[in-house]
């Protein structure tokens, strides 16, 4: 789908959806003032062509450390020997499929890969090291920082502009 054949609703839908995918689609129709057929119809065409991804419940560390503990969220930053596209993507293919690596980013300029990764303790990061990192040979640098405290996570995407500022379609 391309970015000119989503409206004003499409991206307010989005945008309500973003805040709480739980509603019900008569809310949602609400609060988007559309009638609940039209809103079924542009969420189901949102999902069909990949603008929704995925909704998934985002759980509170905090509530949950009693039950998993705090845990230890680190981000790392990765340089590779070798650059080359089939390099980056191997990399990519080796690290995605491991469920304490959170998020994966390329990036440029410095290291070639930013991650957020979370595990159970220290010993479990160090054996996270061993297995992403360290075995693999074109792994050049591993920097990792240590979160000490999450102020702010908020996995949202910005799609209407906060009054007083310019929208995308100005």
């Amino acid at each position: 789908m391309e970015q000119e054949f989503l409206d004003a609703t499409d991206l307010r839908l989005l945008e309500l959806l973003q805040d709480d995918a739980s509603r019900h689609n008569q809310a949602l129709a609400a609060l988007a003032h559309v009638s609940p057929p039209t809103s079924l119809r542009r969420i189901k065409r949102l999902r069909e062509t990949g603008v929704i991804e995925r909704e998934v419940a985002i759980l509170n560390p905090e509530r949950l450390s009693t039950v998993t503990g705090h845990g230890l969220t680190a981000l790392v930053e990765i340089t590779l020997e070798r650059q080359g596209a089939e390099h980056m993507e191997a990399f990519e293919t080796h690290v995605l499929p491991d469920p304490a690596v959170q998020q994966c980013y390329r990036v440029s300029p410095g290291p070639d890969f930013m991650l957020v990764v979370h595990t159970r303790d220290m010993p479990a990061y160090l054996a996270l090291a061993q297995r992403l990192f360290t075995a693999s040979a074109n792994v050049r640098n591993v920097k990792a920082f240590f979160s000490v405290k999450r102020a702010k996570f908020d996995p949202r995407l910005p799609l209407i502009a906060p009054a007083g500022t310019p929208s995308a379609h100005e």
